[in-house]
């Protein structure tokens, strides 16, 4: 791995910045989400800033399932962020459109439209496991690379 890698890697862990986005959700993962970032769970002791504009996130936080109404935006807002980006399905309906499946307006889960690395189902989603979630998911990057496994990028 280069220097410059190296670097990004170690800033991304450090301060992670977030985007949430909600695809269509009933609310109660959105509002779960945005506790974690209150001081009684204090998602930011592990650098963690909301971020409003997706151009300088690093992980994107997606609650609902997709609606044909929101996918190109998620697709667009996908698009716009920087490398390395990493999405998070938070909640039944993201993980797989939940209660919301075979609706007419509904595509299914946040996968349907664009790649997710971290799922996490639940209804709603406890701050506590999406705290766990950025967590493994910052791990990830520490981990060195095994002989022979590919550099992802």
């Amino acid at each position: 791995m280069g220097l410059l890698k190296k670097a990004i890697n170690w800033g991304i862990r450090k301060s992670p910045w977030i985007l949430h986005f909600n695809a269509g959700a009933c609310n109660g993962c959105d509002i779960e989400t945005i506790a974690a970032l209150t001081p009684r769970f204090d998602l930011e002791r592990m650098g963690v800033i909301q971020q409003g504009s997706p151009r300088h996130a690093d992980i994107l936080v997606c609650t609902g399932a997709v609606t044909l109404q929101t996918k190109e935006r998620l697709k667009q807002i996908y698009d716009q962020m920087p490398e390395p980006k990493f999405v998070m399905a938070v909640g039944t309906c993201a993980c797989s459109g939940g209660i919301f499946d075979g609706c007419y307006c509904v595509m299914g889960g946040i996968d349907k439209v664009i790649p997710v690395d971290v799922y996490i189902p639940g209804c709603a989603v406890r701050p506590e496991a999406l705290i766990s979630a950025v967590q493994k998911l910052l791990d990830t990057l520490k981990r060195p690379k095994k002989r022979g496994e590919e550099d992802a990028g």
